[in-house]
């Protein structure tokens, strides 16, 4: 499931902002789509706007009945419905989407214990460690999230010693129990503060698994970001 906002509060319209020759949601929803992985692709969005932008070639979307505080919520409201095991959340403004890191994603829920799983990456430009719209993620030995922050973490107070930045990349995997369970509970105190949803999940003690992906692009989340991407793509 994609959740496509159209009212971005940093960048206005971004998944209608043109990259090549297509929209940036239509990139992500046919990327999603050529990886082949998922029996069923659906946009899910509050915008008749992108919702013809979909449907008008073909593609699947449904749009939301309700206000949502996050995606999470928006894709919630439209699997609650639906028999699903797992529910791969890809945001919309992700048009780099490769098969390998979400092949990856989806292999831990071999592991029965995990109920929710998401991704990271190595952050290695000072900059965009610094950066607040770079989300970090620190993690213990198994991999799972301690934190996430739009702040340094962790904080490299010595200097001396070696320290990994990982960047939170806003793909999710859910049991869809999990799911549920997360529109069930109030908006958190930390998600709240950092503005980033799946704080609620480690404040409500569910553990979140991460993996180390390669590079996968670009975010789309200001206008500079979307140059980025024409010069990647």
């Amino acid at each position: 499931m994609i959740p496509a906002r159209y009212a971005a509060t940093r960048f206005p319209a971004k998944l209608m902002q043109i990259l090549g020759e297509k929209t940036v949601i239509r990139h992500t929803y046919d990327a999603t789509v050529a990886t082949g992985l998922f029996d069923e692709v659906l946009v899910v969005t509050d915008s008749e706007i992108i919702y013809t932008e979909i449907t008008a070639t073909g593609g699947n979307a449904v749009m939301s009945q309700y206000e949502h505080e996050s995606g999470s919520d928006r894709i919630a409201e439209a699997a609650s419905g639906m028999e699903v095991d797992i529910i791969v959340n890809v945001q919309g403004d992700t048009p780099f989407v490769k098969r390998e890191p979400l092949q990856q994603l989806l292999s831990q829920f071999d592991d029965p214990g995990v109920q929710v799983a998401s991704m990271m990456q190595v952050l290695t430009s000072q900059e965009e460690i610094l950066d607040p719209n770079f989300v970090k993620v620190a993690v213990d030995r198994n991999n799972n999230a301690l934190y996430f922050s739009r702040s340094v973490i962790p904080y490299p107070r010595d200097a001396a010693y070696p320290t990994t930045y990982y960047e939170h990349i806003g793909v999710y995997a859910f049991r869809k129990q999990a799911l549920l369970n997360f529109t069930q509970w109030p908006l958190s105190p930390l998600e709240a503060a950092e503005k980033i949803e799946c704080l609620r999940y480690l404040e409500n003690g569910t553990p979140i698994r991460m993996i180390v992906v390669d590079y996968m692009g670009v975010e789309i989340d200001t206008p500079e970001d979307l140059e980025k991407a024409a010069r990647l793509l």
